[in-house]
């Protein structure tokens, strides 16, 4: 039991960890990182290194959100019995998730990063997409636990 709340503690700890440091993250590179390098003159060597470096950050925090999220999805799945309200924020929370991870993958490819110097339309708004999904994610997780706590409490 002591290793289970452990694990449980563990899991959910690396989750909100990586969640919270991909948004904010995410939060810090749109608002203040890009316009500071923007302010200061050409320096394409810097910017690069602080764009690969982001993407390093934003590959392991993907990774660890997926092997966690997996784990607690399962873990609270297998506890009791949920309704559908929490089925159905889940499902959302998932899907959210999946094309945040799917955007964060197709940018983060050399290709991409050569497309969005031509400036497409998806190039310019996919941070602030990634942000704000980033977003959608956190709160409606933030509703799971809410959720959660309402169906094992006592009424």
């Amino acid at each position: 039991m002591a290793l289970l709340l452990t694990l449980r503690l563990i899991a959910r700890t690396a989750h909100t960890l990586s969640a919270a440091t991909w948004v904010g993250g995410s939060m810090m590179y749109l608002l203040v990182v890009q316009p500071a390098l923007r302010l200061g003159g050409p320096a394409p060597a810097v910017a690069a290194k602080v764009a690969a470096l982001f993407q390093q950050m934003v590959n392991v925090c993907l990774g660890i959100l997926v092997l966690s999220g997996v784990y607690l999805a399962f873990d609270r799945l297998t506890q009791t019995t949920l309704g559908w309200p929490y089925l159905l924020v889940l499902g959302l929370k998932i899907i959210c998730a999946l094309a945040l991870f799917m955007l964060a993958v197709y940018l983060g490819q050399s290709n991409v990063r050569r497309l969005a110097r031509q400036r497409t339309r998806l190039s310019q708004a996919a941070p602030q997409l990634m942000l704000a999904l980033g977003i959608v994610v956190f709160v409606l997780g933030a509703l799971l636990n809410i959720l959660f706590e309402l169906t094992v409490a006592p009424h």
